[in-house]
């Protein structure tokens, strides 16, 4: 029978509003047809009520194939779905077995997708702000904006287009447009600016109307950034940009956007920044001020500011909300007589409250991740205030939730409550980008468990807008190294491919024309550590590793087109550091940063030599470059980089290789990563080199003993090389410096350096001491492909590998993948009766089953089991 088909997507976006992409590409998935295989597939597209059928187009592919038809206009909407053909014989992906009777499935239900502002010209409304003097120097107050409108007809649909130089939230007829935060995110301002679409048709009415803005500095003009911060990086003058387009039911359509009609005025924030916190003064809000008949003559003109309309893009990926919230788990009072509220997870987002009191009464919540001594411990955020407060207006019940700032904690301090319960009227809201979640693991340590979560939430907290280091400190910066590391963990728990898609389009705008990639993008001043900007090895390499990561995880050879310039001159400018010698021997580098063994006040004193660590990703990068160009059918550039990454590979052994196997230093990063970027000239040299590396972990106590570069690669290195077992050993440790270490600790985020909360309970004395910051966290994609033995062993699924290896005394395992084909799954356990495995394949893949002691087999797609006997 032929399979049931989903609901088509678009391109990588979670919501098709306001897309960007004239041909935005299609997916779908499949089911309900075990072993069935496409041959063919249909796509019907309905405009303006007409519909019109593609040709039967004989493929087997089903993710991100082409737009079929004429390209979208701007705000032009389309639905659009799916049939299929196909046989139940796996050899049919090529269309050259189907059936010559086979019947089509039925029609998918259909999706909707609609284009944004595609073109500049689409846009007419001017960027507006306050026309009030400021001193671009300190503090300044939030703005307000609004302006009234008539609508003289009946409405058929209404679109909003929002960007801002700032943060902004929306109001039309006194009720919030959208639901997201922190729009319109951070990019790189100057060449790209994103805008929003807002679908707002049930809020614009017949007759009069008002429409309204709140501004904030955010990203734009607030203090972000090292030591005491910078202020107006981008300009000195928040404004916003709006565009209203009302489509009547005759076709007409009414335009309203900013310009000089607009006012400005102020509302109940008296300031707010992302690191400092917001200050809110009930009293002071205009009741009725987004609404019309609002008077607003005590308000100020706004003048126009300059911006080119050709720098403005819509969305790749969804944006920030509100996708949890947390209440907390104990309210207590500290040694010193404060409130404290415990949530049980460091998390990333606000705090909403429900108070009631007296008019001037005043709420003070302050944020931190630990406690020290039973006391809010804020020293580990240096200068981030992340200090709320909430003046009453002494209404009969207020519910508060700041609106331009976002904090990282775990506990709270409350001051000057007012109002009932605490447990009851305060809740912790969790925000990020807005990802569908697409990883699940579990196995039967629950310590294993708790390090996943740990991980999942780590990610959740630092994916805001763009992937930083950390969420809570006055740093929130998006490091390219630790993304680097961390992205095969990333894509594998959430769909995270719009997200980066669109940070890697600004970290191609970053790179300077040299080659060298910033070490975080958008760039700021980094002070005299980071500015100006040099190249360095891990960081700068996300600009090869991290499109690579993208296409084999989503199955999406765009993102390697758009990248390429940016990964090819990231790699002819590590060839050209390193001349003739292949070496890259010279300059700044920060190597295997936070080993362990280097002190707290300097990160890069690692036990492992720099510019051993430089010249293995020079080859690692110069290789993946080869495998990119071969992907993109550039066969000169494939030919140049594959020899170019083979010559790094045989500077690197001779300079740094012994022939008995021992790597220079003889430190577990250098054999880790000779090991997993296949730098050994001969295959003894690696399995001496691979007994060395589990001796150096045996003899450490099975305690990490590597940093940013070593640790995401030493446990696929000793599993390559048949020491399972004492990769196991290094994962299932406990004393510090371990992975569970922290989760003995209590953790429940990962760490940014393995003893942030020492033994004895007081927080490492560095000034860089962060309790959510992810890197450590790509063990994660080595539990997934190899204690629960999913992978990918072709782009984007399309065929899996099911490998599961048990080890560490688990007596079960298992994770799920929701695929760009569908849902994968695997599940084993072991008992006395041996090794039980079940595995889903799902419709549109085929999978290969490597189980211990038997033969590697391929099958299709559906369920299946398997048994291995204990061997005696």
């Amino acid at each position: 029978m032929p399979p049931t088909v989903m609901p088509v997507a678009f391109d990588h976006h979670r919501e098709a509003l306001g897309v960007g992409e004239s041909r935005p590409r299609i997916s779908w998935k499949t089911a309900g047809a075990p072993g069935w295989t496409q041959t063919a597939y249909q796509i019907q597209t309905i405009r303006n009520g007409d519909a019109v059928l593609s040709n039967r187009i004989a493929s087997g592919e089903s993710v991100l194939v082409p737009w079929a038809g004429e390209p979208l206009r701007s705000g032009e909407e389309a639905s659009v779905r799916v049939r299929v053909w196909g046989t139940a014989d796996a050899g049919g992906a090529d269309g050259d077995s189907e059936p010559a009777d086979s019947e089509p499935s039925d029609w998918s239900e259909p999706a909707t997708v609609e284009a944004g502002l595609l073109e500049s010209k689409d846009w007419f409304a001017q960027p507006i702000s306050p026309a009030w003097d400021e001193n671009s120097d300190s503090d300044r107050r939030p703005p307000l904006l609004r302006r009234e409108f008539s609508v003289t007809s009946p409405i058929a649909k209404a679109r909003l287009y929002v960007t801002a130089h700032g943060l902004y939230e929306m109001e039309l007829n006194g009720t919030r447009v959208g639901t997201d935060i922190l729009s319109p995110g951070w990019t790189v301002y100057g060449e790209r600016l994103r805008y929003y679409t807002y679908d707002v048709t049930g809020l614009v009415r017949e007759g009069d109307n008002a429409v309204g803005s709140w501004l904030a500095d955010g990203w734009y003009r607030g203090r972000i950034g090292f030591h005491d911060g910078y202020r107006n990086l981008y300009g000195d003058k928040v404004a916003l940009l709006a565009q209203l387009q009302v489509t009547h039911v005759d076709g007409t359509v009414t335009m309203i956007g900013t310009d000089t009609e607009w006012k400005a005025g102020f509302g109940p924030i008296g300031f707010t920044g992302l690191y400092e916190g917001e200050t809110y003064d009930a009293r002071r809000l205009s009741s009725g001020w987004s609404e019309s008949g609002f008077d607003d003559g005590g308000w100020s003109p706004v003048i126009t500011v300059a911006r080119d309309p050709a720098t403005l893009v819509a969305p790749d990926g969804p944006p920030v909300r509100c996708t949890e919230e947390v209440r907390p788990a104990r309210v207590f009072t500290s040694p010193a007589g404060k409130t404290l509220v415990d949530f049980g997870q460091n998390l990333v987002g606000r705090l909403r409250i429900t108070v009631q009191g007296t008019p001037g009464d005043t709420v003070t919540l302050r944020h931190a991740e630990v406690l020290q001594d039973g006391e809010l411990f804020t020293r580990p955020l240096r200068r981030a205030i992340s200090t709320d407060t909430y003046t009453l207006a002494g209404t009969e019940q207020e519910t508060w939730e700041p609106r331009f700032t976002i904090h990282g904690f775990r506990y709270a301090e409350i001051d000057g409550w007012t109002g009932g319960d605490i447990s009851e009227n305060l809740v912790a809201r969790v925000y990020h980008t807005d990802m569908e979640r697409t990883g699940w693991f579990d196995s039967s340590n629950a310590d294993l468990n708790r390090l996943h979560e740990n991980v999942r939430w780590s990610m959740r907290g630092n994916f805001v807008d763009i992937p930083t280091d950390c969420p809570q400190r006055d740093e929130r910066l998006g490091w390219t190294g630790d993304i680097q590391v961390f992205a095969p963990t990333a894509s594998f728990l959430y769909d995270c491919s719009g997200m980066l898609n669109s940070w890697l389009k600004d970290v191609a705008v970053e790179q300077l024309p040299d080659g060298t990639i910033p070490w975080y993008v958008p760039v700021i001043p980094g002070g005299t550590e980071w500015t100006p900007i040099r190249p360095g090895a891990v960081w700068g390499d996300v600009a090869v590793l991290t499109p690579w990561t993208i296409y084999q995880r989503f199955g999406d050879t765009q993102v390697l087109r758009e990248q390429y310039a940016s990964a090819k001159a990231w790699v002819d400018l590590m060839d050209n550091r390193a001349g003739g010698t292949h070496l890259w021997n010279t300059g700044f580098q920060l190597g295997d940063w936070l080993d362990p063994t280097a002190p707290p006040h300097d990160p890069t004193a690692a036990k492992t030599d720099p510019y051993l660590v430089a010249t293995a990703y020079f080859a690692w990068s110069a290789t993946h470059l080869g495998r990119i160009a071969s992907v993109l059918g550039k066969t000169a550039d494939e030919l140049h980089y594959t020899e170019l990454g083979l010559a790094v590979a045989r500077a690197f052994a001779d300079e740094y290789i012994f022939p008995t196997g021992t790597v220079a230093g003889d430190a577990q990063t250098a054999y880790a990563l000779a090991i997993a970027f296949d730098l050994f000239p001969t295959a003894e040299q690696k399995r001496l080199a691979g007994r060395r590396l589990a001796e150096l972990v045996a003899d450490g106590g099975n305690r990490i003993a590597t940093g940013f570069a070593g640790t995401p690669v030493i446990s696929d290195a000793l599993t390559d090389v048949g020491a399972l077992d004492t990769a196991y050993d290094l994962l299932l440790e406990k004393e510090c410096p371990s992975w569970l270490y922290a989760v003995e600790q209590g953790g429940t985020t990962i760490w940014e350096r393995w003893d942030a909360m020492q033994p004895d309970g007081t927080v490492n004395p560095g000034n860089m001491t962060s309790f959510n910051h992810y890197a450590f966290g790509a063990v994660a994609d080595w539990m997934h492909r190899v204690v629960a033995g999913l992978s990918p062993l072709e782009p984007g699924y399309r065929k899996i590998l099911f490998k599961p290896r048990p080890g560490g005394g688990l007596t079960k395992a298992s994770a799920r993948h929701e695929t760009p084909y569908g849902s994968a799954s695997i599940s084993w356990t072991l008992g006395a009766d041996g090794l039980n495995v079940q595995i889903d394949v799902p419709t549109g893949c085929t999978a290969r089953v490597e189980l211990p002691g038997k033969t590697p087999l391929d099958v299709a797609s559906g369920t299946f089991s398997y048994a291995v006997e204990p061997v005696s």
